[in-house]
């Protein structure tokens, strides 16, 4: 992302599609959410070179069934390993909820046994741990997602791994990522549907809620204003960044083989164009070349 060492453009992200591929940092999302993962992740890590891929062309995942849900990952993450990542982060909940285990467990070991997958799911949960084992008498934890994310029941069974003691309400909301695919940020429309889908959150006078998918973090504002200043609305991008900065500190060996010249690599299953565009919007810094693949 800059022209030199240590150092990063202010004004723009340059996309270079080598044709000697770096040992990068793979970053998967359905659609263009997990932009505002890889934000985070830049901001923290600037020094390492990404490769980020969103699925547009078959976003949603959250009206999916769990095996296609399944495929569409392991091509997903096939695909960023062959183009030279050591390590991938599922940005997209839905796949984390429905795909991460399964692809850690079975696929990893028999096809890529020396590089790595994680997920977004376990950095939150532990942030809300955290958040209410320091303030004890806020202990009504909330999560929105897209359907499959909350029905998958991810959010709270890694929450009660962590032992925390609270009572947790999940709240589908099947619209929101169409609306931010769209570009409708902020458009009236988007902002009453997102207080129809908070109402229910809100009544139950919950203390922390958890961003349970990758394209939230763009409606940061208006859920914050919605949710009011009693609810810590947790901001997933910067504890997923945490999280990998932890990771790589602890696994010295994986850090040492990803290169780092601060480079970014963009690739889209749909229309180039409306990737640039919002994805600009998404990232808060110009997307100059993206390149249109099909999985």
């Amino acid at each position: 992302m800059h022209s030199g060492a240590g150092r990063r453009q202010s004004n723009s992200v340059y996309c270079l599609l080598f044709t000697v591929y770096y040992k990068m940092i793979g970053i998967f999302d359905s659609g263009l959410g997990g932009l505002t993962i890889l934000k985070g992740i830049t901001s923290k890590l600037p020094e390492y070179d990404y490769l980020y891929l969103g699925d547009s062309a078959r976003a949603p995942y959250g009206n999916k069934s769990q095996e296609l849900i399944y495929t569409y990952t392991v091509e997903a993450v096939d695909f960023l390993f062959k183009k030279g990542c050591e390590l991938v982060i599922i940005a997209c909940n839905t796949a984390s909820a429905k795909a991460l285990r399964k692809l850690q467990q079975e696929w990893l070991p028999k096809k890529y046994p020396e590089k790595r997958v994680l997920g977004v799911v376990i950095p939150v949960v532990e942030k809300a741990a955290e958040y209410v084992a320091e303030h004890l008498k806020k202990n009504k934890i909330g999560i929105i997602g897209t359907r499959v994310t909350v029905e998958s029941g991810v959010y709270e069974q890694e929450l009660k791994k962590t032992g925390v003691k609270a009572a947790i309400y999940a709240q589908a909301c099947p619209l929101l990522v169409p609306l931010v695919e769209e570009g409708w940020i902020k458009r009236k429309e988007t902002k009453m549907i997102l207080r129809y889908y908070l109402r229910k959150l809100k009544k139950e006078r919950i203390n922390v809620l958890i961003l349970g998918c990758t394209h939230y973090p763009v409606l940061y504002k208006q859920i914050k204003e919605i949710m009011g200043p009693q609810c810590e609305v947790l901001n997933s991008p910067e504890y997923v960044a945490e999280k990998l900065a932890d990771y790589l500190n602890r696994h010295p060996e994986m850090a040492k083989k990803l290169s780092k010249s601060g480079k970014c690599v963009f690739y889209t299953t749909d229309d180039v164009a409306r990737f640039k565009e919002l994805g600009s919007k998404f990232l808060g810094e110009r997307i100059d070349k993206v390149k249109r693949i099909e999985l």
